[in-house]
């Protein structure tokens, strides 16, 4: 088992949702964590609660993701553990109405899920490669994508995010061979139904009734639920090149 407390971190998306909770149970663990956002008012006032370091970072712009690693590194040194949790939804069909779908939300879609945790998964790294080992076996850091079972279940209207995720999904295994033998593992998480900010703007019957189709337990998952899995694959040093669902074994219908 790896320790990481005493390092530092950087969590994506940190200011709400899974990477709020993320980052808040990464603190817990001992480590100084850097939170990239673009909201700036909720990213500043979780970073402080969790005594925390904030920069407003566009995880699809690589300038913009290089100088926020350059704060981070500065603040708090370099990070051991990356936690890629920022993304966008959006929903359109192929066809719709005789349209086709729209290149831009596509594109969009793709820039900030999948090539946005491209982005800050390379250039952490090679970071990460420079540093001293931390134990006997070598190890360096741990990144953890998050990829949704839409990667595997998408549904109507999840082209883009689909294909976002399943990216995500296919850059796993391929990426945790590149940094083998750098000592750097790397995973995914895939969730299911989450209770995060768009969930939580769904009227009460909504919420219960989307919390109903997961067959065990039959309610939206806890973001801490999805954090406590991030953290057991920081720790846990034979875990690595795999995606984990994290669903309560649902499996998403057509629609």
């Amino acid at each position: 088992m790896q320790n990481w407390a005493g390092h530092s971190a950087i969590v994506t998306g940190g200011a709400s949702g899974l990477g709020a909770a993320t980052a808040a149970k990464l603190a817990e663990a001992g480590l100084t964590v850097t939170l990239f956002d673009r909201n700036e008012e909720k990213g500043r006032a979780q970073a402080a609660a969790i005594g925390g370091h904030f920069a407003m970072v566009d995880v699809s712009d690589p300038a913009s993701v290089a100088a926020g690693i350059e704060l981070a590194v500065e603040r708090a040194g370099v990070p051991r553990v990356l936690v890629n949790c920022a993304g966008i939804g959006g929903a359109a069909k192929t066809v719709s109405r005789g349209a086709p779908h729209d290149f831009g939300l596509f594109e969009k879609t793709l820039r900030v899920n999948l090539m946005g945790s491209f982005n800050c998964a390379s250039q952490v790294a090679a970071r990460m490669v420079a540093e001293d080992p931390v134990d006997k076996d070598g190890a360096r850091g741990v990144i953890v994508n998050t990829a949704s079972v839409a990667a595997f279940d998408g549904q109507v209207g999840q082209l883009a995010y689909a294909a976002s995720k399943g990216g995500i999904v296919s850059m796993t295994l391929p990426m945790a061979r590149d940094l083998a033998d750098k000592g750097i593992r790397v995973c995914t998480v895939a969730p299911g139904l989450f209770m995060t900010p768009l969930l939580e703007e769904l009227p009460p019957e909504v919420q219960d009734s989307l919390g109903a189709q997961v067959p065990f337990p039959s309610r939206l998952g806890d973001p801490e639920e999805y954090a406590a899995m991030v953290c057991h694959i920081t720790e846990n040093s034979m875990l690595n090149g795999e995606v984990i669902r994290i669903d309560g074994a649902i499996r998403m219908a057509p629609r």
